[in-house]
């Protein structure tokens, strides 16, 4: 064997290293296998995504997780993968084609072109952080690799959506959504980001009908929706306002249209807050989720006024027809100004929900969309309660508890054309929901699933399901599942949810929640920001190993983390440290394979290293059944830096 160099050059060392294991087939699954199984699914980077920090930390963990079990003799597999990511993907593509110029809108394409385009993307581009991964040393078993668009994934999940709809779980309805007027679609609330936004307040008056000289004022952040006003709530229990409940005011706005339009109702609603504002309501039920639900309760009309492009329509009235919302905003203002309705306008900051791939405000929008009614929640409750599936750290549990207890029903429609097209079927008035169509005349649906409507599937529908295969009899359910708190709802509790719906049992054993890595000054890292390192520039200067082990130590479990480039420096000096460590043994000479070494001749220092390793190890034990990844990484450290490289092999060296 070549004498090792002087120094660690991990450049030379880990990309032939795991060349070497993937071409032996050292992380290939064997499901025919005798030996216990372990199992994880990673949890599906977007197609269109690279490597994060954060992909760094999830990998590694679930890295840890897997080559343990290797270790302990179980049969592994490590499944990959990735989610075709509807929106994301179809806005990345649709960006290129228009800086291309070959489009302005994807309607100029239509719907079959474009989607040869988005595959054609998706082969040239897409995957990019699957190479990644493997760069990071990621030890799945890549032969398995699936992706949510693949032919046979994608039949699981119109065969899902085909019996719930025959159980009556999935019905279409028209109820407030998230809208993205770019996207032009519903957005899920994972989708929506809310930003601090400086804009104004605007207060102004409106009329009580039949009340000489009595107003009622009003703040509002939006007064290019008052066209849409179709009552004025206020608290039942108000002094100041319960005896005007049943007559009616006047709307200003349109003022050309006549005082029979816009008369609105007075209305008392326990929603309204008496101690805020004025305690003065507008209610535009087609454009709020809350006025919506007072709209609910008081059979109110829901008059729209922005249309899908987030431009104004014909019933916000001659000066703000066809204006964009947000210009609309300061025209609608001058109005009541004119109209002397105007009473103060006053400088306001809120929190305001953006679409977060096309960064533009999301507009609360009324839309006929396919909506589902959780299957199989109380048991997904009970299994977390009851302690059958455990989450680390355990005060995620109430959390989840008390999401599980508040169910809203799921829109799981999209006006995409990237993604699984819903199968329903129109022919005059006939509707028809299977997963082929019906015949000549027939019509489908020209909605997509929501990205997480096929995810929800993931720990069983990428091992072969509905088939009964040898995958799923051997690793399902898996045993770990590691992610971000962010998706606890929107990932986590859905796989619960299909797994007991679908297989009949939970999906995985123990949920694993990472923290979110800020900067030195607390900051969300982000491209924008400028403090987003590329976590590949960090393994050309340090390594993968270095970058794993030193971003594990600084990475406590559920706690949000501190990214320091130091650290990752530290985890290459370690692994230097281990290098040398194998150099000055390679530098003894070989041992004899034949000898006893229990008679070889002990030495104090060696009783103490052996004692401390084994209490080490007893320890480690305790941590990895807590999932103390970070004290694990912090307890290896100190024992091969301090008590073998430092005392066991520094006083070696000294007694020649």
């Amino acid at each position: 064997m070549p004498e090792l160099a002087p120094a660690y050059d991990p450049s030379k060392v880990e990309d032939r290293l795991y060349r070497q294991w993937t071409e032996r087939g050292d992380y290939q699954a064997n499901p025919a296998s005798a030996q216990p199984a372990f199992s994880i699914v990673i949890p599906p980077p977007n197609v269109t995504g690279i490597l994060t920090l954060g992909h760094v930390l999830n990998n590694t963990i679930q890295d840890i997780l897997a080559r343990r079990a290797r270790l302990l003799g179980q049969e592994v597999l490590w499944l990959p993968g990735t989610d075709h990511a509807g929106i994301a993907t179809q806005t990345v593509v649709e960006r290129a084609l228009k800086k291309e110029g070959k489009i302005k809108h994807r309607d100029d394409l239509g719907r079959e072109e474009f989607l040869k385009q988005v595959w054609q993307w998706k082969e040239k581009h897409g995957g990019i952080i699957i190479q990644q991964l493997k760069k990071l040393g990621a030890s799945c078993d890549w032969s398995r690799e699936r992706f949510t668009m693949d032919p046979a994934y994608s039949a699981c999940v119109q065969q899902v959506f085909v019996d719930l709809h025959k159980k009556g779980l999935i019905y279409r309805g028209r109820r407030m959504v998230n809208w993205c007027p770019v996207s032009r679609t519903a957005l899920s609330d994972e989708e929506v980001i809310m930003k601090e936004q400086r804009g104004h307040l605007w207060h102004f008056r409106v009329a009580v009908q039949g009340e000489k000289d009595r107003f009622l004022t009003i703040a509002t952040t939006r007064p290019e929706t008052i066209p849409g006003d179709t009552a004025i709530a206020v608290h039942p229990k108000d002094p100041r306002y319960a005896s005007l409940i049943g007559k009616f005011a006047l709307r200003p706005l349109p003022p050309e249209q006549p005082e029979s339009l816009r008369r609105i109702p007075i209305v008392g609603d326990e929603h309204v807050e008496m101690e805020f504002g004025t305690g003065v309501l507008k209610v535009t039920p087609a454009h709020d989720p809350a006025d919506f639900a007072i709209g609910q309760r008081h059979q109110l009309p829901a008059i729209e006024v922005i249309d899908e492009s987030g431009h104004m329509n014909a019933a916000a009235g001659e000066k703000l027809a066809g204006l964009d919302r947000i210009k609309a905003r300061a025209t609608a203002a001058e109005q009541l100004q004119e109209l002397g309705c105007l009473e103060k306008e006053e400088a306001y900051t809120n929190q305001v929900g953006y679409s977060e791939r096309a960064d533009v405000p999301v507009e609360p929008r009324l839309s006929e969309q396919w909506f589902l009614k959780y299957p199989s929640a109380e048991k997904s409750r009970e299994v977390i309660a009851s302690g059958k599936m455990r989450f680390f750290p355990d005060r995620w549990t109430k959390v989840y508890d008390h999401w599980m207890g508040n169910l809203q029903d799921w829109c799981i429609s999209r006006q995409l054309w990237w993604g699984h097209r819903i199968p329903v079927w129109y022919r005059a008035k006939e509707i028809r929901c299977q997963v082929d169509s019906p015949g000549e005349g027939w019509t489908q649906d020209p909605d997509v699933l929501d990205t997480w409507f096929s995810s929800w599937l993931w720990p069983f529908a990428t091992m072969g399901w509905p088939a009964k295969t040898p995958e799923l009899k051997k690793f399902y359910p898996t045993t770990d599942l590691v992610t971000g708190p962010d998706i606890i709802f929107f990932w986590v509790a859905r796989m619960i949810m299909a797994g007991f719906e679908y297989m009949g049992e939970l999906p995985f054993r123990n949920v694993y929640f990472t923290g979110l890595i800020r900067d030195a000054k607390g900051r969300k890292l982000s491209k924008s920001l400028g403090n987003s390192p590329d976590p590949l520039d960090l393994i050309s200067k340090y390594g993968a190993d270095g970058l794993r082990f030193g971003l594990l130590r600084i990475a406590p479990q559920g706690v949000d983390i501190r990214y320091d480039e130091k650290q990752i420096e530290e985890g290459r000096n370690f692994a230097n440290k281990l290098w040398n460590a194998c150099r000055f043994r390679q530098q003894q000479g070989p041992c004899d394979s034949q000898a006893d070494p229990t008679k070889h001749p002990r030495t104090p220092f060696s009783d103490h290293l052996l004692a401390e390793l084994d209490a080490l190890e007893k320890e480690l034990e305790k941590m990895y059944a807590n999932y103390e990844f970070s004290q694990i990484a912090q307890a290896l450290y100190g024992f091969v830096w301090d008590e073998f490289c430092a005392r066991f092999i520094e006083t070696a060296k000294a007694s020649g």
